[in-house]
C-alpha cells in the first residue's frame, strides 16, 4: 500500500491557500484521470470522480483542497510517524485517504463519488461544494455522504447550525460634561450582556448524539468621541443550535431571549445563518462503518459542509484523520496511525458487503 504519510506530505508541499488551489487540483485530476472505471469531471477548481457500476447505494466521499494562510509552516516535515505542516490535519490527510481509495479500489461494493472541492476555509458564498450543487446537483448526489474533516478518526455525526445577529441599541447624544442630558447606549448593554452570560444552553440528545448549544456575545461597536455620550451601540452575537431546530426556529429562539430587552427604537437583525444537520446514523452504510470498525461516535458541535448534504435529504457525517483542535495553528501536524485507521475503516466499507 502507498505510504499515506508520504502522500500527505506531497500534498502539503503543494501550496493551496483559499482561492489558490489550482496546482493541487491539477495534481488530483492527473492522479485520477487514468484510474479505470472512474468518470472524472472538473468544474472550476473542483474535481468530481465517480464510479458507474450500478450498485444499489452511492456513497459521497468529500474533502476540501484549500488551507488557511501559511504561518511559517508551509514546508512539510516528517519526523518519524508525524507529519508537520500547513493543512496536514485540515485536511490533506483526508485528501490522501480519498486519493488512495479512488486509485486502488476500482470495483467497490457501492458506487462512490469522490468530491475534491475548493474554498471551504473562506466565506460560504465562495464554497466549491456549494458551487457544484448549483452547477450540477447530480454530480454530487448520493444516498449518504462522509466528509474527511479532521475528527481523530472517530465519527462526528451531523453538525450544529450557526447564526450571527446584530443587536442595535439606541441612546441619545450629549456632552459627557452634562451626561445626564443624554442616554448612554453602551451602558444599556449591561442587562443584555448579563442575560447572555446567564444563558442556559440546551444539550439535546439526537439519534444518540448529545449536542451543546451556545449563545455568545462576540463583538461590540459603539461610541463617537471621548467626550460624547454614545447614541448607538451594536452587539454581535453568535448562536450555535442543535439539529432539532432549523434556522427559523433558531432565530425565533434568539429573539425570545433578547427581544424582551429591546426598546421601541432598538433592532435585532440576523446577519447570516447556516443550517444544522441531523446525525443520520440510521443509514445502513453509516451503520456498517460504525459497527464493523467499532468506531466511537459523537456529535459535531461546529458547523461543517455536511449541512449542504443534509438539507438535500442526504445523511452525512464527518470522519477523517487528524486532530481538529490543532488545525489552523502553526504547530499543525498529523499522526500516521490516524491516517491508517481512517483508511482501513473506509476501505472496509468499500470492499465488504
Amino acid at each position: 500500500m502507498t505510504d499515506l504519510l508520504a502522500l500527505t506530505a506531497d500534498l502539503v508541499a503543494i501550496r493551496s491557500e483559499s482561492h489558490a488551489e489550482a496546482e493541487l487540483v491539477e495534481r488530483i485530476e492527473a492522479d485520477l484521470a487514468p484510474v479505470p472505471g472512474l468518470d472524472v469531471v472538473r468544474v472550476g477548481d473542483n474535481v468530481v470522480a465517480r464510479t458507474q457500476l450500478g450498485r444499489p447505494h452511492r456513497l459521497v466521499l468529500g474533502g476540501h483542497t484549500d488551507t488557511v494562510p501559511a504561518n511559517g509552516n508551509e514546508t512539510p516535515r516528517v519526523d518519524g510517524d508525524t507529519l508537520w505542516g500547513l493543512g496536514s490535519a485540515d485536511m490533506k490527510g483526508g485528501l490522501a485517504v480519498m486519493l488512495e481509495l479512488a486509485r486502488t479500489i476500482v470495483e467497490p461494493v457501492c458506487d462512490v463519488t469522490y468530491v475534491f472541492y475548493a474554498r471551504e476555509e473562506v466565506a460560504m458564498e465562495h464554497n466549491g461544494l456549494r458551487e457544484l450543487f448549483a452547477a450540477d446537483p447530480g454530480l454530487v448526489a448520493g444516498d449518504v455522504a462522509i466528509l474527511g474533516e479532521p475528527t481523530s478518526s472517530v465519527i462526528e455525526a451531523g453538525c450544529q447550525g450557526t447564526m450571527r445577529a446584530v443587536v442595535t441599541l439606541a441612546g441619545e447624544r450629549a456632552h459627557t460634561a452634562r451626561a445626564w442630558m443624554g442616554t448612554n447606549a453602551i451602558h444599556r448593554l449591561a442587562p443584555m450582556l448579563t442575560a447572555i452570560d446567564a444563558y442556559e444552553p440546551r444539550r439535546p440528545t439526537i439519534d444518540g448524539c448529545t449536542f451543546h448549544e451556545a449563545l455568545q456575545a462576540v463583538r461590540v461597536e459603539g461610541g463617537v468621541a471621548g467626550n460624547v455620550v454614545p447614541d448607538e451601540v451594536m452587539l454581535t452575537v453568535n448562536h450555535r443550535f442543535a439539529p432539532d431546530r432549523d434556522v427559523a426556529a433558531a432565530t425565533d429562539h434568539v429573539r425570545g431571549v433578547l427581544g424582551p430587552l429591546l426598546g421601541p427604537d432598538d433592532r435585532l437583525d440576523v446577519l447570516d445563518a447556516a443550517p444544522s444537520a441531523r446525525p443520520g446514523l440510521e443509514h445502513p452504510l453509516l451503520r456498517r462503518l460504525v459497527d464493523r470498525n467499532d468506531l466511537a461516535v459523537r456529535a459535531k458541535l461546529g458547523w461543517t459542509d455536511v449541512a449542504f448534504f443534509a438539507e438535500r435529504g442526504i445523511p452525512a457525517v464527518n470522519f477523517g484523520p487528524g486532530d481538529a483542535t490543532i488545525a489552523h495553528t502553526a504547530d499543525e501536524h498529523l499522526e500516521r496511525a490516524s491516517l491508517e485507521t481512517t483508511h482501513r475503516a473506509l476501505a472496509d466499507l468499500l470492499t465488504t458487503e
